[in-house]
């Protein structure tokens, strides 16, 4: 039975992507840093589930991430680094707390997740990271979030054709405007959703589980001649003039 390691796997996306490999017959084991969403997932989520409550920030902590999975599943075969914050601020308003904060959640503690559970991954494994389409394309107040996913996607075809000698397989999935717990906290008013889905061909944002079935198919067999790739899940942005 495979195994998949899902960061940020509480809600949204991950979550989304956690329930969808669970139904296909993973063994799936997901991590979240809020408590509340912790307890929530592990309450609503199969029992076989494993659900650990861990800080990307704190490397110890995903030590210790990394022995419990040693000691319930022994390997991995699906490492999906999905954890990550957004805190959209003009440059003149980031803090250096906020910069750090950012860094350290969406770049540095995902960089050492990966270096950390690259020694359980099987040969013929897939990694699939959470970027995103703001990487690529502007929106004012941004930079930080653009800049921290987008080191993810900078180093995704060197780790791709770092990694091709044991067939793991590395891609990126950048999802678009997509209904999230995440989305709503943002608290966009009526006016600027209705902007935004007027950019999108499809007129409407995206899903959770439609991202997660993208995800899927990269982890399979399916995919097992795709790596360095990001796939955009965003129904057609940014195709116009």
């Amino acid at each position: 039975m495979p195994t998949a390691l899902i960061t940020g796997g509480t809600t949204g996306i991950g979550r989304a992507t956690a329930e969808l490999l669970h139904s296909r017959g993973y063994q799936v084991v997901l991590t979240g840093q809020n408590p509340d969403s912790v307890e929530r997932a592990g309450r609503e989520l199969p029992d076989d589930v494993l659900v650990v409550r861990s800080d990307a920030r704190d490397l110890a902590g995903t030590d210790a991430l990394v022995a419990t999975v040693t000691e319930r599943f022994g390997s991995l075969d699906v490492l999906f680094l999905n954890a990550g914050i957004f805190r959209p601020a003009p440059v003149a308003d980031v803090t250096e707390e906020s910069f750090d904060e950012q860094v350290d959640i969406n770049f540095k503690g995902q960089y050492f997740t990966l270096q950390k559970a690259l020694p359980l991954m099987n040969d013929g494994g897939s990694i699939v990271l959470t970027v995103g389409i703001g990487s690529r394309r502007g929106s004012p107040g941004a930079t930080m979030g653009a800049a921290t996913r987008g080191a993810l996607l900078a180093m995704m075809p060197s780790l791709a054709l770092e990694l091709a000698p044991r067939r793991i397989r590395v891609n990126t999935v950048s999802p678009g405007a997509t209904e999230t717990p995440l989305f709503d906290k943002l608290g966009i008013p009526q006016s600027g959703r209705d902007a935004m889905r007027s950019r999108i061909p499809f007129e409407r944002f995206g899903t959770s589980h439609e991202v997660a079935e993208v995800v899927a198919f990269l982890a399979s067999d399916a995919a097992a001649y795709v790596t360095g790739q990001d796939v955009t899940v965003a129904g057609g942005y940014g195709l116009g003039a």
